[in-house]
């Protein structure tokens, strides 16, 4: 038989939420890892003296007591570990894990017995359900009833509210009320924090930068009171899962992390960090409220009933010693600058992230702890804005990413080689390693390239489209300089005709029209470059609408969320926010409005069907038409206006003609002159009569 047994996807039931990790079954404990909060539950084999395999709604399960009244429950095995864990069970721990039976009749009759943290409901001495005591927030009672109340958690869909009790009114053998000592019993082990007693310090006016604002911290033996002027908090020992001292930037301030399970609550937030921020040159002289003889025996020389010293170091030590966990600090992580955190923004807010030995941790807004354990790799991607920063993006398990942006450049180094030192997968590693790494600023520059960049394809594509407009326009300029007699004076003609042929009479005289060409072809490129006014789409109002996608159909389902959320957010605000929240979205969830969007779809098509079949779209394609016509007789009407004009002869200014004109003219070849004999008798009177004024212009001239 091996010396371990492990289990994965092993579920605990935690205030009405399942949450899965791992359970090792060794010699001399029996270990429960949380895969989410990665909290650890130990178990010491002498202490364990009772073990049940029940059949519960996750396949079987294990309950565990131990002899100081704690009891542990897990979910999730299988029925063949049966045999196997019973057999390690006697060989190890000298305990017989004994099949017991839940009770499904369905009755809501029976016994209530109270066993250590647990309120058992049993029919014929079988359990059917069990109620943990340490999840009951209040008790009422009536004349004949007991109402428990218990504390919500966010995690879950669906939370039980309260539960009531019927109590026969009978009196027990003291003389007491059945019903009293009913809520007696509740109470004794219920958490319902009762601000009873003296506490054991106070800390004044401390600076809480979540949730903000100046609280008086009062110290008690079970929890932690938070007095400020607006809202009070109370927050139980045992819902601390770590403590964080982390030194700020700017060497002169520190700050004191609380992590908090359940997290606490104002309004519809919930701060799952409680953050202190203290100067380090702020002293303070501390004295306990209690003897010396009961600090000694409680605080076992952790404590002592005066103590002097900086304000965090005081802190931090009444809290280590109350709430009995380690404090974390920063490693041996030193970026660029000597501090051990990087400057950096998460969700358009700046902040310090902390590389730890065993994960991240951001502070402040929103404080963001990532350990090494739930994160599935990181990338290092290219600024956006800028390239003298980079973008730090971490990817976990469970599918959410955290994109750190603006982090100095030369901070790349120190953080690559801290993730590549803790083993953490880089996902854009691969490509630097085939570039051989040779320096820093190289393994920046090639960061992402690896990676689709929806952004970055969009702007090379742009550039793409520039560059060959750039290439169209030089070719356009190239024809024009090109010796091509015909088409240009073709297209010179149009404007200049009085120059048109002028341009093919001597050496001279063509390098003087090249040079009144360039002013021409500027005007050209001007023309052809403005941009056509594109034809206003007409919307058919009678059809059918099209469909929305699915983050609009999720945007619209949970817009009024986002508001009471975040009170007097703006438009632009919600779809940012949206965009944020989509992205982190679940594959799931997502996959259940991609469906909703397709359904969408597909009765918009047989909307639209319906619509065609019935005649619909008809009387909106033939105003359609209607229009077209109009602009192509409009064009038409254009045309002929032209070619009117040009029958109607030359104007004014074109029919000047110079003495060397004339002189070209006599001197061509026989061929123009029979073209030019060929013209009608009015086209010829028109030419007689306007050669006159500009002779006479000539001469003045």
């Amino acid at each position: 038989m091996t010396d371990t047994l492990e289990f994965n996807e092993i579920y605990q039931e935690v205030k009405g939420s399942w949450n899965d990790g791992r359970l090792r079954f060794s010699k001399q404990t029996v270990v429960y890892k949380n895969s989410k909060t990665g909290k650890v539950d130990s178990i010491s084999v002498p202490e364990l003296a009772h073990a049940q395999w029940r059949r519960v709604c996750l396949g079987h399960g294990i309950k565990l007591s131990t002899s100081a009244g704690h009891v542990y429950k897990y979910d999730g095995f299988k029925d063949t570990d049966f045999e196997k864990i019973s057999e390690y069970f006697k060989a190890n721990y000298k305990v017989e894990l004994i099949e017991k039976d839940m009770c499904v009749k369905g009755w809501n009759w029976g016994t209530a017995k109270f066993n250590g943290p647990l309120l058992s409901f049993e029919v014929s001495d079988s359990p059917v359900f069990e109620i943990p005591l340490s999840s009951v927030s209040q008790c009422a009672t009536g004349k004949n009833e007991v109402t428990l109340e218990f504390h919500q958690n966010d995690d879950t869909e669906v939370s039980l509210m309260e539960v009531r009790f019927y109590v026969p009114p009978t009196t027990g053998d003291d003389g007491a009320d059945s019903v009293e000592a009913f809520a007696q019993n509740v109470l004794s082990k219920a958490d319902v924090i009762q601000a009873t007693g003296d506490a054991v310090c106070i800390f004044r006016e401390l600076q809480c930068l979540t949730p903000r604002g100046r609280y008086d911290i009062r110290i008690y033996p079970t929890f932690l009171h938070l007095h400020g002027k607006t809202f009070d908090y109370k927050i139980p020992y045992t819902t601390v899962l770590r403590l964080f001292l982390l030194p700020h930037k700017d060497q002169r301030q520190m700050f004191f992390v609380i992590s908090l399970d359940p997290p606490i609550k104002q309004g519809q937030t919930r701060y799952h960090f409680l953050i202190l921020l203290f100067s380090k040159e702020e002293d303070i002289n501390l004295t306990l409220n209690m003897s010396e003889e009961e600090v000694e025996r409680r605080f076992e020389g952790k404590l002592s009933k005066n103590m002097s010293g900086s304000l965090y170091e005081m802190v931090s030590r009444v809290m280590k010693a109350l709430v009995n966990r380690k404090i974390t600090v920063p490693g041996n992580f030193q970026g660029h600058s000597g501090a051990q955190c990087i400057t950096c923004s998460y969700k358009a807010s700046s902040g310090l992230l902390y590389p730890l030995e065993r994960g991240f941790i951001y502070v402040h807004k929103p404080p963001v702890h990532l350990r090494f354990e739930e994160i599935s790799c990181v990338n290092f991607a290219r600024g956006t804005t800028t390239t003298r920063s980079f973008d730090f993006e971490i990817e976990t398990k469970q599918g959410n990413q955290y994109t750190f942006s603006s982090i100095e450049r030369e901070e790349y180094g120190k953080l690559f080689d801290f993730v590549n030192a803790k083993k953490l997968s880089i996902k854009n590693r691969g490509f630097k390693e085939k570039k051989g790494m040779k320096t820093n600023e190289d393994m920046y520059s090639d960061s992402d390239d690896d990676q689709h960049d929806a952004y970055l394809e969009r702007m090379k594509q742009e550039g793409k489209i520039r560059e060959e407009a750039n290439d169209s326009d030089d070719s356009e300029a190239g024809s024009d300089e090109s010796f091509n007699p015909g088409e240009e004076d073709d297209d010179i003609a149009e404007e200049y005709d009085s120059k048109a042929s002028a341009s093919g009479s001597s050496g001279d005289a063509d390098s003087d029209d090249d040079r009144k060409k360039k002013p021409v072809k500027k005007a050209k490129v001007v023309k052809e470059r403005k941009p056509r006014k594109k034809e206003k789409k007409m919307k058919d109002s009678n059809a059918p609408k099209r469909p929305m996608s699915a983050y609009m159909l999720w945007l619209n389902s949970n817009r009024e969320h986002i508001k009471s959320e975040n009170p007097g957010i703006s438009v632009t605000e919600i779809s940012k926010k949206a965009g944020e929240m989509w992205k982190q979205l679940n594959k799931d969830k997502k996959e259940e409005w991609d469906e909703k969007a397709e359904e969408a779809k597909r009765e918009y098509e047989r909307a639209m069907k319906q619509y065609r079949e019935s005649g619909g779209g008809s009387s909106f394609s033939s105003k359609r038409e209607r229009k077209k016509g109009r602009k192509w007789e409009e064009r038409k009407l254009k045309g002929r206006s032209a070619a009117v004009k040009e029958k109607e002869g030359p104007t004014a200014n074109e029919s000047f003609k110079s003495r060397e004109f004339i002189s070209s003219e006599e001197s061509s070849s026989e061929s123009d002159r029979g073209k030019t004999r060929k013209r009608k008798g009015s086209d010829d009177e028109e030419e007689i009569t306007s050669t006159p004024p500009s002779s006479e212009e000539s001469g003045s001239d």
